[in-house]
């Protein structure tokens, strides 16, 4: 009997919150605890503070709470007996027990009639994961006590009664006879205390690994004896290995499940290849490469002035020899050439979306500025990525500074995938797409997550893999594979990086009826790139137009228990333990239109009004108030709804349905998106987002999205292994944390990071009521100084230190966060400030201040340094602003506020939503026939003092009504008028700075041009500063921190706007390099420059 007061799985904010409705001294209710497994968190309402035991049990399975030294403890044999004895007055807590919260009511009732008519019809054959990975052990353990669990509801005393019986039924003559006891051993006794263990919401059967290392000791040993033999076999005949690169040294490892599944799965990979590669290696000789994989040399024609005279020339990208032929016919001679060294940087004009300036360094060593129009914007960005391959390929950096990923994601609709898929893998259909001259260029991960998927692993990897030959001439490698249901994720990486990945770890979360089914649910696949995380989430959520708030538990459960990555890192969940974290799905958010509307979402779509139709996506308006993808982000939706189509076309929404109990509507929607999350100050980019338009056997369409992504090498400490760095210090002062919490109890700081060699903690902060109600927790005393095991710059630059402020009495998490150590400033005071985040939700913030001292040394410039973005300067100056710092942190201005401090995760509170404004924007011709959804130009967002920040995208008021569509056109006049209103003030040029990726702040930001500012003094102009025609592209860093205050630029007005796109502009990818951004309200920053790289092609 599961009692009232006993809420199972909640959160510790829900639990506050429950208690604080009440109002009541004494209100209490019992939670699982967050901290430690099979323990439980006594929760009492006292003076309207939350008060917190831990409830733990002991090897008898008897319950205590948990008391201070000296104090007794008394033992319970059951929580019911410990919470009526706690009734009683004077026990030991702040007070007796008296008002049990009871549970809330869950719409479980309407989710299991949308859910039947698929549970009726499971798969046909249950899915089987490849033997790749760890997690297909992880499933099948889940599954079996699932079942077991639910048998035991129902006749508890004879579990083991009967599976002792079932085994007396079967066979048992060929069974060693240590072996059959130990199985003998588990059923009578230690199954029933495995499956007690899966009550508090744990996957752990501790038990269960027992018996199986016991069962698989001498097939491990075995095992691990053979594998080094094969292992070396096929290095020998593997003519993809990287020269220099040498396997990882396999560490001894017991005799697990998981470890012996490992072991297996790469016994079998290598007895199923080795004959194939003797064979290659026979057939092509030692000295061949991936001669198939070349890519071709592409033309592109290009307009150049010379002495204002337009000319047409060709440009001759030769990736595979690295050079740029220059000609000034098709068929003519060279006029010049340069090779890869000689080009120096690519400069893309943010205002012409076609222009392109490369610069090139000449014979007498001095740098030339050349300035080309492309076609179109799309050609423009396509010839950036070749000449970005051309760089990448003939680097001397012996590991890679930047990597591309595919991400794919498709509900399959329970129907065989059509023969050709091609076109989803070369990113072509609507939306954001590519160039075709990008199609000769190979991602280096592709991950393809499907929904309602009808085939077997080994099956649609085949399909996969295939596809992916015909179009790069590669064999691509398989990471991991992992399936719950018919829910699939696959991973995908080439030969070459085959070495740099490592610690893949998978896992899936069942979100279906009650939690327990697999029809719904999330798999996820992580792993190490070198030294950088990622991690992927495939989900498939709670479908139907009024479930939203479902789906939203749903998102909230997969956070709270898909375990990825590293086990170090228990406090904190999946959205801080990668570099990136990339989630892609079925997500079911719809739009909150009604039925009636259908045909105006119609009629909105063949027009392309897409903005329109944003403004009433639910994932979107969720987003908005912070409940669901806190700080994700997502590129702008250029496409039309993936869903409901017909079947085998894609020219008709069938958005009704006939079922028993009347019409059902699916209004068109996009309900299949692709998400990121990145630490802060990280380099990614989104390169495309869309879907395609040719496969069309599912009722969904399959979506893409592409990504460069910033990558770190594992860098090997000059000091040698086992010696601490003494030259480098991490210092953090005058830190404090606000915290949202009705909780009464100290707090303390963890700190974790790789760079560490373990995580360290800080002594209890000092209490203090903020002004709004909120605790403020002071940490007065100077916080512990981090020692990272390597302080040389170029390592210590790149990594990040997490935060977790925790309670005293439990030693719960309440909130956590991520702080950049990308700062030049060394040696110095710079502010921090990251918020603080738990399970998904917003709970604080985190300011103070840091100094870092790393060894002498110099931080060499990124592969992707190599594309910029630059601001044009105001009409008829033709000359280009010179290049500035892109130090992130080196002109930071510590006499900011507060609530100024720079922000390496920039998240909104409630007082900056209410400031956001609308951006300027842009016509961009990369999208065509997408006339009336315009795309802003593009920014990072990063939030430090100095970094001037363009607005985050308007999602609807939760609160006002959601407009009605309507199909006329406002009348020219009106247009005129609002042009006039919603126009943006020019942007400033700002430093060039590192990706941020997390949710953006509204604080501190400019007002729309038409609009007088409330209250608030107008910010001065800075003085207006001339700058040379031509400059040195690669100035000294020295010259780079003296550069002076470029001024404000004035711009002529922009065409009128449609007050729906003012109003909805899509987040853009944060790119490092990117920093056109709007002004801080009453402050300028004296800073200009170029602008980043931006994914607006």
């Amino acid at each position: 009997m599961v009692h009232c007061w006993n809420h199972g799985n909640i959160t510790r904010s829900k639990a506050e919150e429950l208690l604080s409705k009440t109002g009541k001294d004494g209100s209490f209710l019992v939670r699982a605890s967050e901290s430690i497994s099979r323990a439980y968190a006594l929760c009492v309402l006292f003076r309207n503070c939350v008060y917190t035991y831990r409830i733990l049990t002991n090897e008898e399975e008897k319950f205590t709470v948990q008391a201070s030294e000296g104090v007794p403890v008394r033992f319970f044999t059951s929580l019911d007996q410990l919470i009526e004895f706690y009734r009683k007055e004077n026990m030991g807590l702040v007070t007796h027990l008296q008002y049990p919260v009871p549970l809330e009511e869950e719409e479980a009732g309407d989710e299991l009639e949308e859910e039947t008519e698929f549970f009726i019809s499971p798969p046909e054959l249950p899915p089987r994961n490849l033997p790749l990975t760890s997690g297909s052990s992880e499933t099948k353990e889940v599954t079996v006590t699932l079942d077991n669990s639910r048998v035991m509801e129902h006749n508890p005393l004879s579990l083991s009664e009967t599976l002792l019986q079932r085994l007396q039924g079967l066979d048992t003559s060929g069974l060693p006879e240590e072996h059959l006891k130990a199985i003998q051993e588990y059923l009578s006794t230690q199954v029933a205390m495995d499956a007690e263990f899966l009550k508090p919401g744990s996957n752990n059967l501790p038990h269960l690994k027992k018996l199986v290392m016991v069962l698989c000791k001498e097939l491990h040993s075995e095992v691990a004896r053979t594998l080094p033999s094969l292992e070396s076999m096929q290095r020998l005949f593997d003519q993809q290995l990287s020269p220099g690169i040498r396997p990882r040294p396999q560490a001894c490892t017991e005799a697990s499940p998981v470890n012996v599944l490992a072991k297996l799965g790469q016994l079998t990979s290598l007895l199923s290849s080795l004959e194939d590669k003797v064979k290659a290696f026979l057939g092509e000789g030692p000295e061949s490469t991936h001669r198939r994989s070349l890519i071709p040399p592409v033309i592109f024609e290009v307009k150049s002035e010379s002495l204002g005279i337009s000319q047409k020339i060709q440009l001759k990208v030769d990736v595979e020899t690295g050079k740029l032929i220059i000609k000034k016919s098709k068929d003519g001679p060279e006029d010049k050439f340069y090779s890869h060294k000689k080009i120096l940087q690519l400069i893309k004009s943010q205002k012409f979306h076609n222009k392109l300036v490369i610069v090139v360094e000449t014979e007498k060593e001095k740098t030339l500025r050349k300035e080309y129009v492309f076609a179109n914007s799309k050609k423009r960005e396509g010839f950036c990525q070749l000449l970005q391959q051309m760089k990448n390929k003939h680097s001397e950096q012996p590991e890679p500074d930047m990597i591309t990923i595919f991400i794919g994601t498709w509900n399959m609709g329970d129907a065989a995938p059509p023969k050709k898929i091609t076109s989803w893998f070369l990113s072509k259909g609507q939306g954001k797409t590519r160039d075709d001259c990008a199609d000769y260029i190979p991602h280096d991960i592709y991950v393809i997550g499907t929904q309602e998927d009808p085939l077997g692993d080994k099956e649609w990897l085949e399909i996969l893999k295939h596809s992916l030959q015909e179009i790069t001439d590669i064999s691509f490698k398989t990471i991991a594979i992992h399936t719950l249901w018919n829910i699939r994720i696959v991973v995908l990486a080439k030969p070459e990086h085959e070495n740099r990945i490592s610690h893949i770890c998978t896992n899936n979360v069942k979100t279906g009826i009650a939690n327990t089914l697999g029809n719904k649910g999330a798999v996820g696949v992580s792993f190490m790139f070198n030294g950088t995380s990622l991690g992927f989430v495939n989900s498939h959520l709670t479908s139907g137009s009024e479930k939203k708030l479902r789906r939203n538990q749903n998102y909230m459960s997969i956070l709270r228990f898909l375990a990825l990555g590293d086990k170090k890192l228990s406090p904190f969940n999946i959205t801080h333990r990668f570099t990136h974290l990339f989630w892609l799905g079925d997500l079911n958010y719809r739009l909150e239109l009604p039925p009636s509307e259908a045909e105006n979402i119609i009629q909105k779509i063949k027009q392309q009004q897409f903005s329109e139709l944003l403004l009433h996506d639910q994932l979107l308006m969720e987003r908005k108030e912070q409940k669901v993808f806190l700080h994700f982000e997502e590129e702008e939706i250029t496409f039309a709804p993936t869903y409901r189509f017909e079947r085998l076309t894609r020219e008709k929404y069938a958005y009704t349905k006939q079922k028993a109990t009347g019409m059902k509507y699916n209004l068109p929607s996009w309900c299949d998106r692709v998400l990121w999350k990145s630490y802060p100050l990280v380099h990614v980019v989104c390169q495309s987002y869309g879907s395609t338009s040719d496969i069309m056997t599912s009722d969904h369409s399959p979506v893409f999205a592409t990504f460069e992504a910033g990558v770190t090498s594992q860098f090997v400490s000059k000091n040698g292994p086992g010696n601490v760095d003494s030259q480098g210090q991490i210092e953090f002062l005058k830190c404090y944390a606000t915290l949202k919490t009705k909780s009464q109890t100290k707090f303390y700081l963890e700190f974790h990071s790789s760079c560490l060699e373990s995580f360290v903690k800080s002594q209890e902060g000092e209490n203090e009521e903020g002004t709004e109600g909120e605790l403020v927790v002071k940490f007065v005393d100077d916080l512990p100084k981090l020692t990272p095991i390597i302080s040389d710059p170029e390592y210590l630059l790149d990594q990040h230190i997490l935060i977790s402020i925790k309670s005293s009495d439990s030693d719960e998490s309440y909130g956590e966060g991520c702080i950049a150590l990308r700062s030049e400033a060394t040696e110095s005071l710079v502010p921090i400030y990251t918020a603080l985040t738990h399970h998904g939700e917003m709970m604080g913030h985190f300011r103070g201040e840091i100094k870092l001292q790393t060894s002498q040394g110099k931080k060499r410039e990124r592969l992707y340094d190599f594309v910029k973005t630059e601001r044009d300067e105001a009409t008829g100056q033709k000359s280009l602003k010179s290049l500035i710092s892109h130090d992130p942190m080196k002109h930071w201005d510590c006499s900011s506020r507060p609530s100024d401090l720079g922000k390496n995760t920039a998240d909104p509170s409630p007082m900056e939503e209410q400031q956001m404004t609308k951006p300027e924007m842009f016509e961009n011709p990369l999208y065509g026939s997408v006339i009336s959804f315009l795309k802003p130009a593009p920014r990072k967002e990063q939030d430090s003092p100095k970094t001037l920040r363009k607005d985050r995208p308007v999602c609807p008021d939760p609160g006002a009504p959601p407009p009605a569509i309507n199909l006329k056109k406002p009348p020219e006049g009106e247009s005129s008028k609002l042009a006039n209103k919603q126009i943006s003030p020019p942007f400033l040029p700002v430093p060039r700075m590192r990706s941020f990726t997390c949710s953006s702040s509204a604080e501190g930001r400019s007002t729309s041009g038409g609009e007088k500012t409330q209250g608030k003094p107008k910010p001065p102009t800075p003085s207006e500063t001339p700058v040379p025609a031509k400059r040195p592209v690669k100035p000294a860093r020295s010259e780079m921190s003296q550069q002076g205050n470029p001024g404000q630029i004035n711009r002529p007005p922009l065409p009128a706007k449609s007050p729906a796109v003012l109003h909805l502009q899509h987040s853009k990818a944060r790119d490092y390099r990117e920093s056109s951004e709007l002004p801080h309200h009453g402050k300028h920053w004296p800073e200009e420059g170029p602008v980043s790289r931006t994914s607006m092609q």
